[in-house]
């Protein structure tokens, strides 16, 4: 009988400990924002069924209210998607400046969300699309552009306006 309820105990304790490691998958938990420009990737089967993705990509990182590009490499469970537009998807720090944990809708699962560690090498410019090519701008012309079209997907200011103020200059897309 001891037996039983030890192996009963022991079931609950492993189950807890599996709880607790599992990354949440609230929203509000991902201050960061990670616009990603484009990505490869290579998907592995099992048995029909698909069982990784890796790849690589490009993307820009929103934090403390500016964008850094980012180069990324990643191991997915499921396939992971560039951005539409100029979605972002949330994302915090694992491993500062290292390693991002981000949060991925499951496609074709309304309101459902799977987690993946991506690591990245931080660049000291901003992504931009021009012209339908990805470019490289300064950080500082790209917070300006941010700023005239009122962007800033941290805050949910999740599309630039298509006016900028009056005075506004140039800015990237």
């Amino acid at each position: 009988m001891r037996r039983k309820y030890a192996g009963v105990v022991l079931a609950l304790a492993m189950a807890a400990t599996a709880v607790g490691w599992a990354e949440s998958k609230n929203i509000a938990d991902y201050p960061l924002r990670l616009h990603i420009f484009g990505r490869n990737e290579t998907n592995f089967y099992h048995n029909r069924a698909m069982d990784e993705a890796k790849g690589d990509g490009r993307a820009n990182l929103f934090e403390n209210g500016e964008a850094r590009a980012v180069d990324f490499n990643f191991e997915c469970s499921q396939k992971i998607r560039a951005s539409f537009g100029y979605e972002t998807y949330p994302a915090k720090w694992k491993k500062p400046g290292r390693e991002l944990t981000v949060l991925f809708p499951e496609f074709g699962k309304a309101g459902s969300y799977f987690t993946c560690n991506i690591n990245v090498d931080e660049k000291d410019f901003a992504y931009a699309m021009h012209d339908g090519r990805v470019e490289s701008v300064p950080v500082a012309d790209y917070k300006k552009w941010m700023v005239n079209h009122d962007y800033d997907p941290e805050h949910g200011k999740d599309l630039p306006t298509r006016n900028p103020p009056a005075g506004a200059g140039q800015g990237h897309q």
